[in-house]
């Protein structure tokens, strides 16, 4: 099966709505890096598997600071594009539930990219992550510090990244 991958054109598109419905800085500080990303998932050699591919797309978004604002919501809405792209609209409402809280974790640098292939790899093959998953995920949210700020992540919820397409 030939995947599809969203280009630099569609990822500043989906970029653009999420601002455009939730709010943000425009503009992008690195359109190189963005589309090295986009580039680089397609390389079987590096990412061969699908999971591998949205792991490191939905990282490195997040991580890359590719975007003025609004690098987690990318992250999640380039990673539910790349699903439904593919054909595996089953799991998109999962992925962005999951995410939400996630890609915090992620950006505060809780959960490693390690740690996210488990997380991407079990929301793509199980009901619910299993108890040894679940332990790390805790583990990792438990030792990181309290943070300063009591503001907890919106919850846009699926319909939110499905309407951007």
């Amino acid at each position: 099966m030939e995947l599809i991958y969203a280009d630099i054109k569609q990822a500043m598109h989906i970029h653009d709505k999420i601002l455009d419905l939730s709010g943000g800085r425009r503009g992008i500080k690195s359109q190189g890096e963005l589309e090295s990303v986009l580039y680089h998932i397609s390389n079987d050699d590096y990412y061969p598997e699908f999971e591998d591919k949205l792991t490191h797309l939905v990282f490195a978004v997040n991580k890359g600071h590719c975007f003025n604002d609004g690098n987690k919501r990318t992250s999640i809405g380039l990673g539910a594009f790349f699903l439904l792209a593919n054909g595996l609209d089953a799991f998109v409402d999962k992925f962005i539930i999951e995410m939400e809280n996630i890609a915090v974790a992620v950006a505060d640098n809780i959960i490693d990219k390690d740690l996210l292939r488990e997380i991407i790899g079990s929301l793509l093959s199980e009901p619910e992550y299993n108890e040894a998953l679940k332990l790390k995920i805790i583990e990792r949210l438990a030792s990181a510090l309290p943070s300063d700020d009591p503001a907890t992540p919106p919850n846009h919820g699926p319909a939110f990244y499905t309407d951007l397409l």
